[in-house]
């Protein structure tokens, strides 16, 4: 009886936390602007709070009605309305709540020296056994080097180095007939947000990324950099993207297929990185040099840093900026925030369910259950942060700095002068040598750091 209750208290506590991140960021106002809204009944953000902590009570919706039913505030059918609904525009919903959480809560704790990031990249959802799926298609997954039934789930985030929150995503189909499995639905209307989302999904990935990004610029999602690898990069993605008003920093193509304007000559990366001599040693990079990205008419100059593989000591990699003002080193430190992406994939599909609960057949279900899976990570993201970052308790964070760094400070003082007596009460006559020499000991006996000062200082 005791394991129950503490469970109970358990689940309670995350429940009330669940509540307050809702009205923290004002998420039925958010919904209200994404479409989502009701004139009578059950009001819209018990649906959605529902879906939402779903995943945390470890079974889908329907098995929580099937098992409890009298708990039940609605019936499934309103529910499944929700879901099903194509009105509501959830990209809209997504970057709105990660825009009201940047501006609230983590701009507060980032300093304005720090590189904001957009990262882009998509990673497959999975639908096995499925063929009436809307838009189902047949994928080849990179990861498994196997074809697969799903889509393609082309997700926008943002990063500042330390938290991590999507903006927006699109579930990609194919333009190709032959893979797809199933048409979308001739009921939908191709004015509301969901007939615009289904041809979105049936659009070239170069095409989304562009939108998704307008969308966050729309939104003022505060970032300069865009971090993609080496499947959404090429000469024209660089110069659309520097368009829109990003610098681009991703992994060039080895291929011969891509070419850079270089020393007056059109070359690719490995006939480049040929010509010139590489640093040797323990140097962060290879070779660095500049170079113009050319489609057309149209030309950016770029940087091309050439970098050695880990995994393979004798093979190199190339990553490609757009901003000509990063060092070397920078461009290399950015770059690695884009891992961030793929340990949120990870922890969408093994911890929040994004492949479990949804089972719909309907294109509207699929992309709502996504931006309820988003949300959920969200709130896990806020939470991380917040008990991680000591400056989230406002203003006694500084309280307590200025505290504890004049206490340090004589508190150092105090076991200076203490060591420093006591070695000198062991003798009652000391000569100027003698001195010298305790002092000397009693130098080495402290801290490199303060050793090295005192030192200087004498």
């Amino acid at each position: 009886m005791h394991s129950i209750t503490q469970t109970n208290h358990s689940e309670n506590q995350l429940s009330d936390k669940m509540q307050y991140f809702l009205r923290r960021y004002h998420v039925s106002r958010i919904l209200r602007s994404a479409n989502a809204y009701k004139f009578r009944g059950v009001p819209v953000l018990d649906i959605f709070l529902a879906a939402f902590s779903s995943a945390f009570a470890r079974r889908s919706f329907f098995m929580q009605i099937h098992l409890q039913p009298n708990t039940a505030l609605f019936a499934k059918d309103t529910f499944y309305r929700f879901m099903n609904s194509c009105h509501i525009h959830w990209r809209r919903f997504t970057t709105l709540l990660a825009a009201t959480i940047i501006r609230s809560t983590i701009a507060p704790l980032t300093s304005t020296d720090r590189v904001n990031v957009l990262i882009l990249d998509d990673s497959i959802y999975h639908r096995a056994r499925s063929k009436k799926v809307e838009l189902l298609a047949r994928l080849y997954d990179h990861a498994k080097k196997e074809y697969s039934y799903g889509f393609r789930m082309f997700t926008l985030c943002w990063s500042d180095g330390n938290t991590l929150l999507p903006v927006s995503h699109t579930l990609m189909s194919t333009e190709n007939r032959k893979n797809r499995l199933c048409a979308s639905s001739e009921k939908v209307d191709a004015r509301t947000s969901g007939g615009k989302g289904r041809k979105l999904a049936q659009r070239k990935a170069t095409e989304v990324m562009l939108h998704l990004l307008a969308e966050a610029k729309a939104a003022a999602i505060p970032a300069r950099h865009v971090l993609f690898d080496t499947w959404f990069c090429s000469p024209a993605s660089l110069l659309r993207i520097h368009k829109l008003g990003y610098e681009v920093v991703a992994m060039a193509k080895k291929t011969e297929k891509v070419h850079y304007l270089h020393e007056g000559v059109m070359q690719d990366v490995q006939a480049i990185y040929r010509k010139h001599r590489k640093h040797r040693g323990r140097s962060k990079y290879l070779l660095s040099v500049e170079a113009t990205a050319r489609k057309g008419n149209e030309s950016i100059p770029v940087r091309l840093v050439f970098v050695r593989n880990r995994n393979n000591r004798k093979d190199w990699l190339v990553l490609v900026t757009t901003d000509m003002h990063l060092m070397e080193e920078e461009v290399i430190r950015i770059y690695g925030k884009r891992w961030d992406i793929e340990v949120f994939f990870k922890v969408c599909k093994s911890y929040l369910r994004l492949e479990k609960d949804c089972r719909s057949l309907s294109y509207d279900a699929m992309t709502a259950h996504v931006s309820i899976v988003f949300t959920r990570y969200m709130f896990l993201a806020v939470e991380q942060r917040e008990c991680k970052d000591d400056r989230s308790i406002g203003e006694l964070f500084y309280l307590s700095i200025d505290e504890l760094s004049d206490l340090c400070y004589a508190e150092a003082v105090r076991l200076l002068v203490s060591l420093f007596a006591a070695r000198v009460q062991e003798r009652m006559l000391l000569d100027e040598g003698e001195v010298q020499e305790l002092l000397q000991g009693f130098l080495a006996e402290l801290p490199m750091l303060l050793s090295q000062n005192l030192r200087k200082c004498a």
